[in-house]
Parts: C-alpha cells; structure tokens; sequence
C-alpha cells in the first residue's frame, strides 16, 4: 500500500510539471517576437554564402570588402565577351583586367629571341589579333602576345584587335575575309600582304613562331 502511494505521487509531480512546461512554450510563442539586433538577421531571411549573379557575399565580409575582388567571372556568359573593334585599355578593364595583366606581367620571354626580334625591320608590318575574351587559350596567350609586342617595341596603333563570338563571328564588314577558324589567331601583313599566322597557341612560343614567320622559315 505504501508503495503504491509513493508511486501515485512521482506520477502525480510528472503530470503536473510536464504540463507546465507546455504551457510555458506556448505562451512564449503567444508573445509578440521582438525586432532582431541590428546585426543578426530578421526571422526567416536568408543569408546568401553566394550572393545572386555569382558575387561573392558580402554578409561577414570584413568593412572594406570590395565586392568586385570577389566576384568570380564566367567568361561564358554573353555578357562578358568584347565583340569587334577593341583596344588594349578594353581589356585592362573590369572584368579582363585579371587575366590580361596578370598574363602580361608573368610572362618572360626567351631574351635571345627577342634580341633577334629587334634587329628585324617592321616600318612595313601591321598585326591582327582576333581573339575571344570567352576563350582560355586567348586569354592566355593575348597578354603574352602583347608583352611581346611592347619589349620588342612594336607599335600598339599597327595592332589590329577584333573580338569573336562563341562562333567566332564578329560584327565587322571585313572580318569574313579573315577566314578564322580558331582562336586566338595572330595574322601578319607585310605591306597588306599575309605574311603568316598563329593560331591557336605557338608551335614553340609566340615570340619564336613570331621571328620565324618575320623570317620567313
């Protein structure tokens, strides 16, 4: 009998708390929720680890986070690409600019090559570059090109700079009659004659396939 009394109350003190404990919650959440501190975000927003369009997110970052450092570019999309007549400075642009001056400046041209280079006449040349800022190996070899170009001291207004689409289709009258199939593609005209060209990538490097071509091997 004293055992069934004991056994009564414990369940008796158990009913009663857990019943509590239910009204508790849910008179905590009757209350009306209060505004959320300034840094934590209201009920129910999301918080992007990637922010729309590919941007990095800038919830977290550090003040003086600049959002164009940490976006990451895909050069697929559309609107992206530099479609026909186009300049160095184009490039040295946002989005480009991380590709074309990190390739320009890493790049280190075989001296001796060069050196040949410069004893080589070119009052009568002009260059054409077609290339797709869409395309990895444009934007690996366009920059390196160029640093070429510029130590050889070749002038930039005789350099020629069109843009493709995916296609290789650019917006231009006379671009048809270049007859381009891949890029990037290096033409050169001796007194507006084709001399030669790279295509693609060099058959030893660009600045070697330049002196040959010049040369006429």
């Amino acid at each position: 009998m004293r055992l069934f009394l004991i056994i009564s109350a414990i369940v008796a003190i158990t009913v009663v708390t857990g019943c509590g404990a239910v009204q508790k919650n849910r008179a905590a959440s009757a209350e009306p929720a209060g505004a959320a501190p300034a840094d934590q975000p209201s009920p129910g927003e999301e918080v992007h680890d990637v922010a729309p369009f590919g941007n990095a997110a800038l919830a977290g970052k550090p003040e003086g986070y600049d959002e164009a450092e940490g976006h990451v570019w895909d050069f697929r999309d559309a609107t992206t690409w530099l479609l026909g007549e186009l300049t160095p400075s184009m490039l040295a642009n946002p989005p480009h600019e991380v590709w074309y001056i990190g390739g320009y400046t890493a790049y280190q041209p075989d001296q001796e090559i060069m050196a040949e280079l410069m004893g080589l006449g070119r009052d009568d040349l002009t260059i054409t570059i077609v290339l797709g800022t869409w395309c990895p190996d444009s934007r690996r070899e366009v920059p390196r090109f160029l640093k070429i170009t510029d130590l050889w001291g070749f002038p930039r207004d005789k350099i020629r700079f069109i843009g493709v689409d995916i296609n290789k289709i650019a917006p231009l009258e006379d671009y048809r009659k270049l007859a381009i199939e891949r890029v990037p593609t290096f033409i050169f005209f001796k007194n507006n004659i084709e001399k030669g060209r790279i295509i693609e990538v060099p058959v030893t490097s660009l600045e070697q396939d330049t002196r040959d071509i010049l040369k006429g091997n």
